[in-house]
């Protein structure tokens, strides 16, 4: 499995605090099946430039990959992106993709969008510059029409849902129901530490197999391989 949205990076954001936690996390996904992970600490215009956010990224991977086991999970670096006004004109935000892709991970506002919202995100889309995935859409889902994800969806635009959406019965039912109408895409498990928000991609992938089969699991996998073909 692939897991399209962690925080493992240590001491970058609210995720991984240090190296050992990070090793932790690796560890938990490598038990559960996951053979890739891509890292995406928090990116906000407002605090830094891109330029000062992959420099401090790349120290955090420096700290980090130095002290890998050989069996851990294949890492790509990557960003999840805040909105921000005027994001669809910003020269620098390739260099937020995850890398070696056109991958961009991109989080909203959880707040009903404003029409200029929904513009700069198509605006952004019809660069042809980015493949865009839509960080944990199920914390947004139902603030917006569905006019607005049908839209989006028309321009290929990707969706990502975390996996413990997939855990609740709450939510478990929507979530597998959105997956299964291909407005879900690709998991992740936004995972931040090994206690509050631990990786639970394993239950997630299991509730998904028992509803849909196996060949829903198959095809998310697929589908992650191409957008990431590049890098793998």
């Amino acid at each position: 499995m692939i897991d399209f949205h962690s925080h493992i990076l240590p001491g970058i954001d609210d995720g991984s605090s240090s190296v050992e936690e990070s090793l932790l996390m690796l560890e938990k996904l490598c038990s559960q099946q996951v053979d890739t992970v891509v890292a995406t600490s928090h990116f906000y215009a407002t605090r830094r430039s891109p330029a000062e956010y992959l420099n401090r990224r790349e120290q955090a991977w420096s700290q980090l990959k130095k002290h890998l086991p050989q069996d851990a999970p294949k890492i790509l670096l990557g960003a999840e992106v805040l909105f921000f006004p005027g994001i669809s004109r910003m020269e620098e935000l390739s260099g937020l993709c995850v890398e070696g892709t056109d991958l961009l991970l991109l989080e909203m506002p959880f707040t009903t969008w404003t029409d200029y919202m929904i513009r700069e995100v198509k605006d952004l889309a019809c660069t042809g510059r980015y493949t865009i995935l839509l960080a944990h859409i199920e914390r947004y889902f139902s603030r917006q029409h569905l006019s607005v994800w049908d839209d989006f969806l028309d321009l290929g635009i990707l969706m990502q849902a975390n996996c413990d959406y997939f855990l609740p019965f709450r939510t478990r039912r929507k979530a597998l129901k959105l997956l299964k109408e291909g407005r879900i895409h690709l998991l992740g498990s936004d995972c931040h530490n090994t206690t509050t928000r631990a990786p639970r991609m394993d239950e997630a992938a299991e509730n998904i197999r028992r509803a849909l089969g196996e060949r829903a699991l198959m095809d998310m996998d697929a589908l992650g391989r191409q957008v990431l073909a590049g890098a793998l």
